[in-house]
């Protein structure tokens, strides 16, 4: 059984869709006002806005599938794209989620060593995220992979302002 990353594609609008609301849902929801998070789920996932950011130059989406079988999608930004450092010589890393039905699988861990290979082919300096600091989970699966905090900002989930930590790996 082969696992491959796979770029997305407009064709792959939909699925990009459903599986970041999927993601995204069984991650949060329970954690948040139902109306923020639905106002958040509908601005966030909208379908034109995803279409949009699919064409972005500085924006890729990758998928990960095994036989045919999605397991989990990423977001990477670059310059302009990125929505907090602005610096050139880093990729951020916007959104990373496996399915709930695929996960204590390593498959985070796939993921991350796929974006260090792409951040490394681009020849970035090092890589960035955001996590919510109410993530304990993901905030200790970053630090095994040696991410560092080096700031917090804001992030609104519909009126709801929240901290994200933002965590940095360096690749040099």
């Amino acid at each position: 059984m082969a696992i491959i990353f796979r770029i997305c594609t407009e064709d792959d609008l939909h699925a990009l869709v459903k599986i970041s609301k999927e993601t995204f849902v069984a991650a949060f929801e329970k954690d948040n006002d139902p109306d923020d998070f639905k106002a958040y789920i509908q601005k966030a996932f909208d379908p034109q806005k995803l279409a949009s950011e699919l064409s972005d130059e500085d924006t890729y989406f990758y998928f990960l599938e095994e036989e045919g079988v999605l397991l989990g999608y990423f977001k990477l930004n670059i310059g302009r794209a990125q929505t907090d450092v602005h610096d050139m010589d880093s990729m951020e890393i916007e959104r990373i989620y496996v399915l709930e039905s695929h996960q204590g699988k390593r498959i985070g861990t796939l993921m991350l060593q796929e974006i260090i290979n792409l951040a490394k082919r681009l020849d970035k300096s090092y890589i960035w995220l955001g996590v919510w600091e109410h993530n304990p989970k993901a905030i200790r699966f970053y630090q095994r992979n040696h991410f560092q905090k080096f700031g917090e900002h804001p992030y609104y989930i519909g009126n709801d302002k929240q901290t994200d930590w933002l965590l940095r790996l360096d690749l040099h």
